[in-house]
This record gives C-alpha cells, sequence and structure tokens, in this order.
C-alpha cells in the first residue's frame, strides 16, 4: 500500500515540472508509505511521478517506486495489490518476459507492455495506478473494480495532477475552493458522493475505468460495472450440484489470495459472521499450507462506554479467538484515549464523514502489535444481502408507494407530519410517501442524514439549489440500477455502488492509511463477485446464513445465532462540540456531522 501522485504538463510540454511541488505532494502523503520515498521526472521535464512507499511484497530495493521498465522506457507509480500477480508473472515469463523483482509493481509494467489498457481485464486486486507510455507520450491511470483504492484527479485543461489523497493537492499549485456540491452531498449522505471531493475541480477517477491522456487525445475507458456485470452473470447457466462447496471454494480462494505477504497479516475480530467466517477459513487455509506454526493475529476494538452492553464486541469475540486459537488482542477506548487523538484524526481524515472512527482506532491498535496488513469483514452484507435495507426499502416500496399511489400522497402529508415526527424519529421519515415509488427513491430515504427540503434550514438555499443541481442524486440512484429486474440484485447494486463505494471503502482506506495499515477485504474480490453471480443466477439462493455452514470448523452458533447489531462508536457522546440546529431533531448523527463538517473546515 502506498500514495502515489504526479503531474503531467499536456498541452505545455516545454512548461518543466516543479520538482518541489511534486515531492511536496507525494511527502504530504507520508504516512501511507513510511518505508521509503521516490520521484522521477522525465528528460523533457513534462511528467513527472512522486511516490510513498509502505513495504509489503519484495521488501527489497529492487520493488521500488517509481519504476522504469528498462526495455521500453514506460514508468509506474502503483498503489495497491495485484492477488493474481503470480500467475500472470508466470503467464509473462512464458512470453518471453524477464523481470528483476517479486513485486507486483513490475507485473504491472510488463503486461502493459504486451497487452495495453486492455490490462485491467486480467487484473484482480485493489489498484490504483499511473503509467507513463514513452513511446506515444502519454498517460494511462486506472482504478480497481470497486474502488477500493482512491484515485483523485485535478484538470485544467493544459496540466493534470493526481494524487491519492484529497489534501495532498494543499500542496501543490492550485488554488482550492470548497465545492457546494461536496457540502450539499456531505449532509445528504454524511460523506461526500463520488465523484465530488472536498474542492471544485478535483474529482475521484470512477471506479472500474481507465484515463488515457496526451497532447492530442484525452479519453475515458469503463471496463467495469456492478449493474452490467450482474445482468450478464444472472444469464450464464451455472452447472453446480453442490452450492454451498462451490461457495466455499471462492471464499476460501479470496482469502488464499489476500494472505499472501512478505510482512505479518492480522484481522479485525469482531462478533459477527463475516470476520468470523474469515478466520474460520483463513484457519483452514494456513493449515493446508502448514503454515499455521505462527498463530493469526486477531485484533478486537471495544469502547469503555459499552462495556457490558449489545454494542460490546469484545468478550464473544475472545471467545471466538480462543475457539480458533488465535494470537488475540483486545483494545479498549475510552473517552480520555478519543480526546488525545481526535485532532490526529482529522488531521488524517481525508474528506469528512460522520465515520471511520472504529478503523482508525483499530488500525491504531494493529500498527502497535506490529501488523503491516490486516483482513477485514467489509463487503459481506452488501453481496449476500445482510442489511435490514434488503427488507425495508420492498416493504417501503409495495406498501407506502401503493398508498401513496392511491391517495397521490407526497408532500403534502410531508409538511404536515414533519414537525411531529421529528419529535419521535428522524423528520426524513415525513417523506416515506414521497420517496416510495422506486428503490431508487426508497434507498435514498433509507440511507440519506438529510433530506433535501431540510437542509435550507441550515445551509444558504443558493448553496442548496446549486449543490442539489450538480449532484443530480436521484437520478444517480435511478440510473445505478436502472436495467436490473431483480429487488435483491437492486439493493445490493446501489449498496455497493454507493455505502459501499463512498462511505465504507473511503473511510477503511484514510483511516487505515493514518497509521499506515493495509487492509485488505476478501469479500470485495472480482472473482469472487463474479462466482457468486453465477451461483445464485441458479435455483439457490445465497442468503447470509449460509455463510455460517462453512469451513471446517463452523462458525459458533453463539454468533450464527446472535441479531446483528452492526458496529457502533461512542462518538457524539464524546464530542465536546455538541450543538443542536435551529428546527433540527438533535439525533446523534446529525448533530455529529456539524461538528465533523465545522472541524474539518476549520483546517483550510
Amino acid at each position: 500500500m502506498c500514495g502515489i501522485a504526479g503531474i503531467f504538463h499536456y498541452l505545455d510540454s516545454q512548461k518543466p515540472i516543479d520538482r518541489k511541488e511534486l515531492i511536496a505532494m507525494g511527502d504530504s502523503m507520508f504516512r501511507r508509505g513510511p518505508d521509503s520515498s521516490g520521484s522521477w521526472i522525465s528528460d523533457n521535464r513534462n511528467i513527472g511521478f512522486s511516490h510513498r512507499r509502505l513495504s509489503v511484497i519484495d521488501l527489497s530495493d529492487n520493488a521500488s517506486q517509481p519504476m522504469l521498465d528498462n526495455d521500453n522506457g514506460n514508468v509506474i507509480v502503483f498503489n495497491g495489490e495485484i492477488y493474481n500477480f503470480p500467475r500472470l508473472k508466470k503467464h509473462l515469463i512464458s512470453l518471453g518476459y524477464k523481470f528483476k523483482s517479486r513485486s507486483d509493481t513490475e507485473v504491472l509494467l510488463k503486461m502493459y507492455a504486451h497487452y495495453g489498457i486492455k490490462m485491467v481485464d486480467m487484473l484482480r486486486g485493489m489498484f490504483a495506478f499511473a503509467i507513463w507510455d514513452k513511446k506515444k507520450q502519454g498517460l494511462f491511470l486506472s482504478r480497481d473494480h470497486f474502488g477500493i483504492k482512491p484515485l483523485y484527479i485535478y484538470d485544467d485543461g493544459k496540466a493534470l495532477r493526481f494524487c491519492s489523497q484529497v489534501k495532498s493537492f494543499n500542496t501543490s499549485n492550485v488554488k482550492l475552493e470548497m465545492d457546494t456540491a461536496a457540502q450539499v452531498g456531505f449532509y445528504l449522505w454524511g460523506h461526500i458522493p463520488e465523484p465530488f471531493t472536498t474542492f471544485k475541480n478535483i474529482f475521484s477517477l470512477e471506479s472500474g475505468s481507465c484515463l488515457w491522456i496526451d497532447s492530442k487525445t484525452k479519453s475515458k475507458y469503463k471496463f467495469f460495472d456492478i449493474s452490467n456485470e450482474i445482468i450478464s452473470g444472472k444469464s450464464s447457466e451455472s452447472n453446480t450440484k453442490n452450492y454451498l462447496e462451490d461457495l466455499e471454494n471462492l471464499i476460501s480462494d479470496s482469502i488464499q489470495k489476500h494472505l499472501v505477504s512478505d510482512v505479518k497479516t492480522g484481522l479485525f475480530l469482531s462478533s459477527g459472521i463475516d470476520s468470523c467466517l474469515i478466520l474460520a477459513l483463513a484457519t483452514d487455509v494456513l493449515s493446508r499450507q502448514q503454515n499455521d506454526s505462527e498463530k493469526l493475529k486477531t485484533i478486537t476494538l471495544g469502547f469503555d462506554e459499552f462495556k457490558n452492553t449489545k454494542n460490546d464486541e469484545t468478550i464473544l469475540a475472545q471467545k471466538v479467538a480462543r475457539y480458533y486459537q488465535t494470537n488475540h488482542h483486545t483494545e479498549i477506548i475510552t473517552k480520555q484515549t478519543f480526546d488525545k487523538e481526535i485532532s490526529h484524526f482529522f488531521d488524517c481524515m481525508d474528506q469528512p464523514s460522520i465515520d471511520g472512527l472504529n478503523t482508525y482506532f483499530v488500525s491504531k491498535v494493529a500498527k502497535e502489535s506490529g501488523l503491516k496488513v490486516a483482513l477485514s469483514g467489509v463487503g459481506s452484507d452488501e453481496i449476500f444481502g445482510g442489511y435490514s435495507s434488503f427488507k425495508d426499502i420492498p416493504n417501503i416500496v409495495n406498501w407506502f408507494g401503493s398508498v401513496s399511489k392511491i391517495f397521490n400522497f407526497g408532500k403534502g402529508f410531508r409538511r404536515l407530519s414533519s414537525p411531529v415526527l421529528g419529535r419521535y424519529i428522524s423528520p426524513k421519515y415525513a417523506s416515506i410517501f414521497e420517496y416510495s415509488k422506486n428503490f431508487a427513491d426508497a434507498y435514498f430515504l433509507r440511507r440519506c442524514l438529510y433530506m433535501p427540503w431540510e437542509l435550507s434550514d441550515f445551509l444558504d438555499k443558493e448553496i442548496v439549489d446549486e449543490g442539489l443541481e450538480r449532484l443530480q442524486t436521484l437520478s444517480s440512484l435511478g440510473k445505478s440500477i436502472n436495467a436490473i429486474n431483480s429487488s435483491r440484485d437492486s439493493i445490493s447494486t446501489l449498496e455497493m455502488t454507493w455505502y459501499l463505494k463512498n462511505q465504507l471503502l473511503k473511510d477503511t482506506d484514510w483511516a487505515s492509511m493514518a497509521h499506515s495499515i493495509e487492509v485488505r477485504t476478501p469479500f470485495i474480490d472480482i472473482d469472487l463477485f463474479r462466482g457468486v453471480i453465477k451461483l445464485s443466477s441458479s435455483d439457490f439462493n445465497l442468503k447470509k446464513s449460509d455463510l455460517t455452514n462453512l469451513g471446517i470448523k463452523k462458525i459458533p452458533s453463539y454468533i450464527s445465532k446472535r441479531k446483528k447489531t452492526g458496529f457502533s462508536t461512542p462518538a457524539y457522546n464524546w464530542s465536546a462540540n455538541k450543538r443542536k440546529v435551529k428546527n433540527i431533531s438533535g439525533r446523534s448523527s446529525r448533530d455529529l456531522s456539524h461538528m465533523v463538517w465545522e472541524r474539518f473546515n476549520s483546517q483550510f
């Protein structure tokens, strides 16, 4: 895991790269790569790369970046891991390519030399990279299928800058201005939805896409789309006879690939099914590899205020750790710890979010425990229907949507009911008839923090109107699932495309990188995803409970039968800057959002 940055003067080749600016962009990502740094500028000085390295695969200097391909002059900077690189490397060697390192970075360089931009169709992993093509004098950028790794771009029409962090543009020669779409998007969701970022004209490269740019051409290429993948996968026939065995093989294979590392790898262990299944199957994998001489390190986070409550993960996690015989560590976070870390927390927060605190602290503990890599169970709920949204959203559409159509309920009900409902539940549910026409609307109602009609209570109307116009939230949600017929697949697509990518994965990245920890997500894997789609296209209806029947040493019943609680933190209770907004119910996540926005933007 690393931090990458670059500058390309594609229309003004005579303008030299500012080396100080380039190095400053890289050094601002020190936490992403504390092991070493490097920079490269082309001979004509119109393009340059900067890199911060967290050494995980091939710890030698042979794997340092930026990496040059001596055969053709191409140069790469890369952030992430390619899990199928050993197989790709073997294939390339059979074609006559030679290697000087054991790294996946060099495999990417050779893959590009042989296949060009079509190389991305063969990659399995989490990645964001940039390759300078010396012969074509062009820049090729790409980001992984699901958006696990970030890549941000600023393009003024003459020069393109890219970075792994939005905040790194603070060190570049770019004039930064707060984006109204970002502010409105943050209050709608509790995070900023892609492709928007905190600043105007800085956008995220879309997940599953590539960008090519040279002095004459600028083109985007989408190589993966969740919705299209589900539709095409459902059209194929599954010839399996043992669904659970095939499912276990798929997940085990992903875990095996995610365990490949030249440094110690651990696991973030909760009392939920997802991380317990990873532990169960990882134990099987290590046993088959005869690599279980050193117990797997597991880490569980607890909070002092949650002790002996349903939100206390530590007791059951300790039982699970003993059951699978791991090297387990439990860390209890107190308000004193929170107060000590809060400034650093916001300093590391790359874009405002009401989440990320749990990942921040568990990554801190992982770092102090001597780990560089940790597995996480994030992504399982989106694929296997683990969220209550898979039941709630169809119910909203079927029940409230039907009533709304008959009686033409909508804005009138909202205006009358919102003052009353706000005393007992979130005022947003006054819009339940207004936002129950389809899955996209109901999903927004279910996941949003504030409704659009509430924003003018605390934001200028001009900001709200401009932000909503640019975001086009409901239209974008609808496009995400436009061609999908299944309710289960529609909700899964929405959860993966919006909540998973925009909040969970984004927060996991910056919060873990705050402590130089690489978090790997075995459930968010392209081969596993395609395999699950194929399995679910047959008569077998995959569900979350199926996961409890996998592995030689199956998940114990005190975990498999436990009611899902989700992971929460007492962040709001610990926040010194509690505030109430006029006409807004004092729900903790809403009040927390105002504190986060004010605290985050006070840095600029």
